[in-house]
């Protein structure tokens, strides 16, 4: 197929890549960034344990695993505007009824159950699928855009909080986070995501157009297959998925990582400030170590983009272990100096693995079946993450310290390290369907 760069005129899906970064910026901010900075006042105000309140995080995890498979077909079938706009209106909400709050229960309602699912469903599967949809060639630096401001959270959201909880209490602080999603979030979402994917709007994905013009529907889907293929990219349904080695060696990798990230999440500013650190300067100390390694979002995206399909698992490897390897030296030297190693290293390894798990999954598997295929892991990885940050409350309410399970999660890592880089990519399918079967 004879395809050049289109120049112009600004490519429509860097318009959802700029919606979708906010959204993570904004959402991620406040419900998992954001919490590390609002654990210690809530925890406070309601007479709660750390694993009590470790408990209302997890919900809305637990409960990803059961609506990932449900968001994913709907994205599938529907398309991904309206999920992710259902979505954005539960987080505006959910912030909103922080406000009123008053017993256990309330918490685990509005934060566990109303704001976790407005998460689950706006900026997991739905986004991925947006974004990717649009994306092929570009898609490692599309989705590293995204991740990118999602970095910035910690720099620029988690600071905020710890400001606005030091002069209005977290209560408030909650109700602002709600109102920023429902007045700026909402239009832009639904401003700049489309249901389908380029070809039905007689462009090509990365903003590339065909040599001729006045293609047809059908004949633009099959040129959008074309250039896909240019790259080795094969779309799997998601049945055809399940039946690869590829598949599960993904997933279990995956899970093993997907454990530390809400553990990071909720007990970091906890973790700094038993150590003696202020708040503010420990939410600011984050913020730095994120700030460090937005450059290695930016170019992991672009390395994923020019790497071959069977060099990016090493990449992924390669960031489960740095993630390893900081959890290690600080376990081995617990002093202030060597948090900051603990956290950069963390950070590096995250930021690579945050974009090149979603562009390596997007060229193993293809675009049409993203969500499906997604939403089937997530129903294995929930139960890891529901436990990992309970589990870690639980270690730190028994012994006074985390020590024992940042062991355990530091040996996981090193696992998947391995896994991942022994994960080859799969063979195509014996029959490839068009992009209406995802199933």
């Amino acid at each position: 197929m004879s395809v050049k760069e289109q120049r112009p005129k600004f490519f429509f899906g860097w318009w959802t890549v700029i919606t979708g970064s906010f959204l993570s910026l904004w959402g991620f901010g406040f419900y998992y960034i954001g919490m590390s900075a609002l654990f210690k006042p809530i925890a406070a105000d309601l007479g709660l344990t750390r694993a009590v309140t470790s408990v209302a995080a997890s919900i809305g995890r637990f409960q990803g695993g059961f609506e990932s498979m449900i968001v994913g077909w709907l994205t599938d079938k529907f398309g991904p505007r309206w999920v992710i706009t259902s979505g954005v209106c539960l987080i505006s909400l959910g912030l909103i009824l922080m406000q009123f709050i008053n017993s256990l229960w309330a918490y685990y309602l509005v934060w566990g159950v109303i704001t976790g699912s407005g998460i689950n469903i706006a900026l997991s599967i739905p986004l991925d699928k947006a974004i990717s949809n649009w994306f092929v060639k570009k898609r490692g630096l599309a989705l590293s855009v995204r991740w990118t401001f999602t970095g910035l959270a910690t720099m620029l959201v988690l600071p905020l909080i710890t400001y606005l909880v030091s002069i209005v209490g977290w209560r408030m602080t909650c109700v602002f986070g709600g109102s920023v999603m429902l007045v700026i979030g909402l239009p832009m979402t639904l401003a700049f995501i489309r249901r389908e994917r380029p070809e039905f709007y007689g462009l090509l994905p990365d903003g590339a157009v065909s040599a001729e013009s006045g293609d047809s529907q059908a004949q633009m889907i099959q040129k959008g297959v074309e250039y896909a293929a240019e790259v080795s990219e094969i779309e799997f349904t998601a049945r055809q998925a399940l039946r690869t080695r590829a598949y599960w060696m993904l997933t279990i990798a995956n899970s093993a990582y997907g454990m530390i990230v809400p553990v990071i999440m909720l007990h970091s500013i906890p973790l700094l400030t038993d150590m003696g650190i202020p708040p503010m300067k420990a939410a600011l100390m984050m913020g730095l170590m994120s700030m460090v390694s937005i450059p290695v979002r930016l170019l992991s995206g672009f390395v994923a983009d020019k790497v071959k399909i069977y060099q990016m698992r090493f990449l992924l490897g390669l960031s489960y272990f740095l993630q390893a390897a900081g959890i290690a030296v600080f376990l081995y030297f617990q002093t202030i100096f060597m948090a900051y190693i603990f956290f950069l290293l963390y950070y590096l390894g995250m930021s690579i693995a945050l974009t090149m798990y979603g562009a390596l999954r997007g060229r193993y598997f293809g675009r049409k079946s993203i969500g499906s295929i997604g939403g089937m892991s997530a129903v294995i990885l929930t139960p890891f993450a529901v436990a990992a940050p309970i589990y870690a409350g639980y270690v730190y309410d028994t012994t006074g310290l985390y020590n024992d399970a940042f062991k355990f999660f530091a040996v996981l890592l090193m696992i998947a390290s391995v896994i991942i880089s022994f994960t080859k990519p799969p063979k195509p399918p014996a029959e490839v369907s068009d992009v209406s079967s995802f199933v």
